[in-house]
């Protein structure tokens, strides 16, 4: 077992939920290569096992995460080596496989650089209210290479995007709820739980279906409407033939809680 100096990336499965937690705390959970690697492992894991139906990121410790180890991560870019293999799943969705199922996050105190980029390409999260954001790499020298610069303005709006990303400049939980990172705040502490609980409202719903659903909105954000547009036909004919279709059917005539299966 790592000491929290090292770091190391963990996981359980609760029910259908996969919980994955990042531990470095004692360096403020900043990604070196391992830690970087062994959060694409655990994205790989979730993603080949059918019986996780929605994962929820969080940290130990008093912060979710500083950014990157530049001097861990550094030598990676001089040798022109990539932080994810190529097999694996990229929890940031720019260097290795994407992912195909939900990902919700818990953040608390900082929260810096490659934390928000893991924010803009999972698809809910949830703050503290003592959460600190900022995007600083603008002031090493360099800028973001984890999907900032093209899911911010995205998700922010061209200005506030660029409001941040030029300045480095922090902000704090409530106006990252305004600008749309994050999607609840709620008092310290209890940030895992309300993750935990909306993974699980998750979890409960037809897997095939949210399958579906992340598809085509990635589809419109990716590809243009037009071409989620074209696949949505098809895609619903998919899913009114599977087997969850017919039990959300049968459910709402019985009224009753649906027991889906992703078949």
């Amino acid at each position: 077992m790592s000491s929290s100096t090292e770091g190391r990336v963990t996981t359980e499965a609760r029910g259908h939920v996969f919980v994955i937690e990042i531990d470095r705390s004692a360096k403020m959970n900043a990604f070196d290569v391992a830690m970087l690697r062994g959060l694409a492992d655990a994205y790989s894991e979730y993603e080949k096992n059918d019986d996780h139906r929605c994962a929820v990121v969080h940290a130990r410790g008093d912060h979710f995460t500083a950014g990157l180890d530049l001097v861990s991560v550094a030598p990676l870019f001089q040798k022109d080596q990539s932080l994810v293999a190529a097999d694996d799943v990229d929890p940031w969705g720019v260097y290795g496989r994407a992912r195909t199922k939900p990902v919700i996050v818990a953040v608390q105190g900082r929260c810096l650089t490659l934390g928000i980029e893991l924010i803009l390409a999972s698809d809910i999260c949830v703050a503290a209210d003592n959460t600190r954001f900022a995007q600083i790499e603008i002031k090493r020298g360099i800028f973001p290479f984890g999907g900032a610069t093209f899911r911010m303005p995205q998700a922010f709006g061209w200005g506030n995007a660029m409001r941040y990303l030029l300045t480095g400049d922090e902000f704090d939980a409530a106006e990252a709820h305004r600008l749309g990172l994050v999607q609840e705040v709620v008092p310290v502490g209890r940030q895992l739980d309300r993750a935990l609980a909306l993974a699980e409202t998750v979890a409960a719903q037809a897997p095939l279906a949210v399958r579906a659903t992340l598809r085509s909105a990635r589809t419109a954000v990716t590809e243009g409407q037009d071409a989620a547009a074209r696949a949505l036909l098809g895609t619903l004919r998919e899913l009114l033939a599977s087997d969850d279709a017919r039990e959300g059917f049968m459910s709402f005539v019985e009224r009753r809680a649906a027991r889906f299966t992703g078949k």
